[in-house]
């Protein structure tokens, strides 16, 4: 009986512990490799790297813990990132009535994030109206905002940004790059909501039980609209470091973005069947995904070889998530 409960115990321990064990291996095993990887110049460069997927994966975690996916994470990057160079190089013209627009810095970035909020709300707004599933309704927003990018951008990177735009994504603060402070400012917000908020606890409700939740009187359409909003929201913000680090909005950006997201979600401890994961995991499993790819990137391993590694440690995350929840 003793010996049954010790190894419950030890197999608890392994599954609370298992992220931060797996990227210690991991980081041990790159360094051995590579005699680039424990600099602080590439320790600062998979920082500004992984601030963009902290960003998304912060909102593609509140939308798995409600149970849903979003596929369009993606895509809607690219487009807010395309709104947001286009309005800050060319601004809007009303040739009708000789009108011009022109748009600042914050007024640029203020509307790339609005679109991505919209965006967002028609996500959510579209699963609760029509009882459209995540998978489905997200994967044609994919193909939406992807279309919308190439129209706004006439298929052209949108280049010449502002340089005081340029600063986001590329300038410092305080000695640690401002995408860093950015992605920390999204997680501390991201974790005051999950652990202190209404919302929050309505979000773990939900994932857990949605019946249950909706007997008990929250209101399901609600949240998980704003769950799809905030995630599009992240996205747009992730949109705007990557547009302001390039110096350009490129029309592909973004691409396979939703499978980095993705990974760092389930890595991080959240279950795919929702109710249960914490935004801290999320980081941890971001942290994991950036590491990998610098790492295969620092041993000149092939692009193709690269998505071959990421798609197994997706499954084989899924795989430890079934196995652990089988064991509670």
């Amino acid at each position: 009986m003793d010996a049954a409960i010790n190894t419950q115990n030890y197999r608890q321990y392994l599954a609370r512990f298992q992220s931060l064990i797996a990227l210690f291996v991991l980081c041990v095993l790159i360094s051995f490799l590579s005699d680039k990887f424990l600099t602080v110049t590439n320790a600062w460069n998979v920082m500004r790297q992984i601030s963009v997927n902290i960003c998304i994966s912060v909102g593609m975690t509140l939308v798995v813990l409600t149970a849903g996916i979003d596929l369009s994470v993606g895509s809607i990057l690219a487009l807010c990132g395309a709104v947001t160079a286009g309005l800050l190089r060319n601004g809007i013209e009303l040739q009708s009535s000789n009108l011009y627009i022109g748009f600042t810095v914050l007024g640029a970035c203020v509307a790339g994030i609005i679109v991505g909020s919209a965006l967002g709300w028609f996500n959510g707004w579209a699963i609760t109206r029509f009882k459209v599933p995540p998978f489905v309704a997200t994967l044609a927003m994919l193909t939406i905002a992807r279309g919308l990018t190439m129209l706004w951008t006439k298929g052209f990177p949108i280049t010449g940004l502002d340089h005081k735009f340029a600063f986001l994504g590329t300038g410092w603060f305080l000695g640690i790059p401002l995408p860093v402070w950015i992605s920390g400012i999204v997680v501390i917000s991201a974790i005051i909501i999950t652990k202190k908020t209404r919302l929050g606890r309505y979000i773990y409700a939900i994932g857990g039980n949605e019946n249950a939740a909706r007997l008990s009187g929250i209101n399901i359409n609600y949240i998980k609209i704003a769950v799809y909003t905030i995630a599009g929201a992240l996205a747009a913000v992730g949109g705007l470091i990557i547009t302001s680090r390039l110096d350009a909005a490129q029309p592909n950006a973004g691409t396979g973005y939703e499978l980095d997201s993705i990974a760092a979600v389930v890595i991080g401890g959240t279950s795919l069947s929702g109710g249960r994961g914490s935004i801290l995991g999320t980081v941890l499993g971001a942290v994991i995904i950036g590491v990998l790819n610098n790492g295969l990137v620092l041993l000149n391993v092939s692009p193709f070889w690269q998505q071959v590694v990421k798609g197994l440690v997706i499954l084989a995350a899924v795989i430890i998530d079934k196995a652990n929840s089988k064991n509670e």
